[in-house]
């Protein structure tokens, strides 16, 4: 595949020494990071596929600070969508698919929320068991026709015959916007669901959701709107601004992530905090993912037992981090991520339930 045929390059910005464009290229490094811009909307009703330039993100982000990230950044450019949005999914399936190849971590920026289908897709190609989060305010499970949308691509991921997946993680769900059989569906069958009111103030009960996610999607929706909308869907109810902030930081801590997205935000926004934003929200993952670089490979736990009834529980923490994880196995990959709300739960005699269903 040729990538000049499908992409149209970015813009020079002027930038000085100090800022991240000083660090952003046009060539997919090993280990590094890749920034998809795409403008594909055909997936929610009336969604259009018109390229289009996301140069008001991208002066934004350029001229962000660069810090000491030693992680080389490329920018491919802005996809031209498909004749067809199923062309679209095919096509960005196989530049993610070219990214996973050369172990860089592509983030698809813009779009549809369904194209999260096309992340997946991808990634599955290379891994089988993915852990898979996603931020948004809905939880739509239609298994309407053949084609993807952003109210079915959810249900043919975790429904398909195709595909495997180890764990899936809801966050960010709003009552009054959901069919209340779907979020029942969720729950009865175990997949981690969690409500906007949940996330809202700290990352520290959610972060266990992300640190071993190999595939984060973030719906704009699930954000708080200004101006003019953050999103193609505006909500007056959402993540604000410090809050998605802070979670896109802990996307790119993800000890695991191969993948990310960033779909449904408003590029025909004139709004231009709204383009600062979204660049704020992709330099904090990019932040999230250097500092995970820098990490000691080797750690060291602390080992906390928990007794309740005639059982105990072991718990350990991360003498680095200062996280905290549940299990006793020696290998630290067979530990379940907690935070430690629940370890203090637990000693108040309250097991969360995602460690007692695992318990012989």
């Amino acid at each position: 595949m040729n990538l000049e045929d499908i992409f149209v390059p970015p813009r020079e910005i002027a930038h000085k020494k100090w800022q991240l464009g000083q660090l952003i290229n046009n060539e997919i490094n090993e280990g590094g990071i890749v920034l998809i811009f795409c403008s594909d909307y055909r997936g929610i009703e009336g969604g259009q596929a018109e390229i289009v330039d996301f140069i008001h993100v991208r002066r934004e982000l350029y001229r962000l600070s660069k810090l000491d990230f030693e992680v080389p950044i490329c920018d491919l450019g802005d996809l031209v969508s498909g004749k067809s949005h199923q062309d679209t999914h095919y096509i960005l399936q196989e530049v993610i698919s070219m990214c996973l190849y050369n172990n860089a971590i592509p983030i698809v920026i813009g779009g549809s929320n369904d194209l999260s289908y096309s992340l997946f897709s991808a990634l599955y190609f290379h891994q089988k068991k993915i852990n898979y989060t996603q931020i948004s305010n809905v939880v739509s499970l239609d298994n309407d026709g053949d084609e993807i949308t952003e109210d079915n691509f959810l249900s043919k991921i975790l429904s398909s015959n195709t595909f495997s997946i180890k764990n899936y993680h809801h966050l960010g769900y709003q009552k009054h916007l959901n069919e209340s059989d779907a979020v029942k569906l969720m729950k009865e069958v175990e997949f981690e669901i969690i409500r906007l009111a949940e996330m809202m103030g700290s990352t520290e009960k959610t972060e266990p959701f992300f640190r071993r996610a190999d595939l984060v999607t973030l719906n704009c929706d699930a954000v708080e709107s200004m101006g003019d909308g953050f999103s193609v869907n505006p909500q007056v109810n959402g993540l604000n601004r410090r809050e998605i902030c802070a979670y896109t930081k802990e996307i790119g801590l993800s000890e695991n992530l191969k993948a990310a997205g960033i779909f449904n935000f408003n590029v025909a926004s004139h709004d231009a905090l709204n383009h600062q934003l979204l660049a704020q929200m992709i330099w904090h993952c990019i932040e999230g993912i250097n500092i995970q670089h820098s990490h000691p490979k080797e750690r060291e736990y602390e080992t906390f037992w928990v007794l309740i009834d005639d059982g105990q529980y072991c718990f350990k923490r991360d003498t680095f981090s200062g996280l905290w994880y549940f299990g006793e196995d020696e290998k630290t990959e067979n530990l379940i991520p907690c935070s430690r709300f629940e370890y203090e739960a637990a000693k108040q005699g309250h097991m969360d339930r995602r460690f007692t269903k695992i318990q012989p």
